[in-house]
């Protein structure tokens, strides 16, 4: 195994953190999350807009934690729980960096890529118009989405998606996403 989760967490623990979490996704986490988010962004008097964009970014990214995490193998289910997610958020002098990360099957790895490669590639106005096509001409998936999250991250903030895919074992890679909120 090449990828180490706690050397990865540990890593992400520098710098000004207002939040670091490790552990089991859920409904009732992600409202706490947000609320507590909220409530750190009012007390530093943060800008509305800036406020606006970390709220959009986590509601959109938790989602994807939560309904996206990949059915771990019992060799990971030992180790970590059912919907096991990471996430950061660090300060910054001209904003905020959102880290998000979840265990996934390898074979998703090529697919999310270059769908993320692919909203990198647009400007503003083209996720524009490809949010809109896939929001009037796609069905929902299975897991309730359309796939318009990481679109519509990439259009709020403004900002490319940076991810790596750290390979765990033979069948799993550990997904990490980081958006900039400024």
């Amino acid at each position: 195994m090449g990828f180490n989760f706690d050397d990865y967490y540990n890593a992400l623990q520098n710098g000004e953190v207002l939040i670091a979490y490790k552990g089991s996704v859920s409904a009732e986490w992600i409202n706490g999350i947000l609320e507590n988010v909220e409530g750190k962004l009012d007390s530093a008097g943060e800008d509305s807009r800036i406020k606006k964009k970390m709220y959009n970014v986590l509601v959109e990214g938790l989602q994807n934690l939560y309904h996206h995490v990949d059915e771990l193998s019992e060799e990971l289910k030992g180790k970590y729980s059912s919907k096991f997610g990471v996430l950061v958020i660090k300060k910054f002098e001209d904003g905020y960096k959102v880290t998000l990360g979840n265990f996934i099957t390898s074979d998703k790895t090529k697919y999310l890529k270059d769908k993320i490669d692919k909203i990198n590639s647009l400007n503003i106005e083209e996720l524009k118009d490809m949010y809109k096509f896939i929001l009037n001409h796609q069905k929902l998936s299975a897991k309730g989405g359309g796939g318009l999250g990481l679109i519509d991250i990439a259009r709020k903030t403004g900002n490319k998606l940076e991810y790596n895919f750290y390979e765990f074992n033979n069948d799993y890679s550990f997904f990490n996403l980081e958006v900039r909120v400024n």
